[in-house]
């Protein structure tokens, strides 16, 4: 090829790459412009998980999974009640997210390698330290998963509870039935029933679920966790500002535990802390907000609005009866642990 036919398609190889950059760069979703065009994030919740994201009284969402919603909102729009929430079930909520009908998912979900690689979607962190448990009729005599060699066992499909009851039964080479239902209230009311000896879940939503019972004390979670599931805030692979910001929100708010500042005391602390951690993550030092598209007191609203993590866990978590445990903080005997805001 001469040296002119060389330049010319070298030039075009790097238009064609320029357009296709920008083909990305077009294509990638703003999503923080979007809340704030709206006014509200809309985030994919559980249809029915005390302590987690549950309807009161008066029809307002409450829990864990909720707060880190309304973290969120805080972070953005200043507001931590501008939250629509968008109930859904297992098989609905990627589909929903994907899609782009929520901006965020927070719903008891297990952050995995193929979920991450192969949904376009990216976990922000864990809000949650799970793992998947067994409950029975306190009646049946069951004191250990070992003891369900031939049980029917009600289970959830398109999850990972599905594939770890498989794993853990083949693993002990024991046999079950499973009874393979999408609702979560239908599979509660199979249980209750009789339908299946056995429900696999989440061990947090089956507390969850135990705590809703008219008599508790009727069901027992038995002591073996089949495996480790770590549940936190989804959202999709490309718009890595609202990805920033959701992760740090909860960052702060794990931050802010470690660091003594509450809903109470935020305002004090950031007129008048001396400590430089404190400092930066209240915003009275370093520019962090505006590097994430935020203002700087962004982590301010956030704590005083929801509070800090431990706060969320003693409002939401306590009263369903999850000890701390491993969500403790990890100078605690826990896994949270929140990397340097700085």
């Amino acid at each position: 090829m001469s040296k002119l036919g060389t330049r010319i398609a070298g030039v075009a190889a790097a238009a064609v790459m320029a357009f296709a950059g920008q083909a990305v760069a077009q294509s990638a979703p703003d999503t923080v412009a979007a809340i704030r065009a709206r006014g509200t994030l809309v985030c994919g919740v559980a249809i029915n998980s005390a302590g987690f994201a549950l309807p009161d009284s008066r029809g307002e969402f409450r829990g864990l999974d909720v707060d880190t919603c309304r973290a969120v909102a805080a972070a953005i729009l200043g507001d931590a009640t501008k939250v629509r929430f968008a109930p859904n079930t297992t098989v609905q909520r990627f589909p929903m997210l994907q899609s782009g009908e929520i901006d965020i998912l927070v719903r008891n979900t297990t952050w995995t390698l193929g979920r991450e690689s192969s949904l376009g979607l990216a976990f922000a962190g864990i809000n949650f330290y799970d793992g998947q448990g067994f409950m029975v009729r306190r009646s049946a005599g069951v004191t250990s998963a070992r003891q369900l060699d031939g049980a029917t066992v009600c289970v959830q499909p398109g999850t990972t509870t599905e594939l770890n009851l498989a794993d853990y039964f083949r693993t002990n080479r024991m046999r079950f039935t499973p009874v393979v239902i999408e609702s979560v209230e239908e599979i509660r009311a199979a249980f209750v029933s009789g339908r299946c000896d056995a429900y696999t879940n989440d061990a947090s939503s089956l507390a969850s679920f135990r705590a809703t019972q008219q008599d508790p004390n009727s069901f027992l979670l038995l002591p073996e966790l089949i495996s480790k599931e770590p549940l936190g805030p989804v959202v999709r692979k490309g718009d890595w500002r609202f990805f920033d910001i959701v992760r740090w929100s909860l960052f702060a708010q794990i931050a802010a535990e470690e660091l003594g500042v509450t809903s109470a005391n935020v305002e004090e602390m950031q007129r008048t802390s001396s400590n430089p951690d404190i400092q930066r993550l209240l915003g009275r030092t370093g520019d962090l907000g505006r590097s994430m598209g935020l203002d700087n007191d962004w982590a301010v609203r956030i704590i005083r609005q929801v509070g800090n993590y431990g706060e969320m866990y003693e409002r939401n978590i306590t009263p369903i009866g999850i000890p701390r445990g491993v969500n403790n903080l990890w100078n605690n005997g826990g896994l949270h642990y929140a990397p340097p805001i700085r």
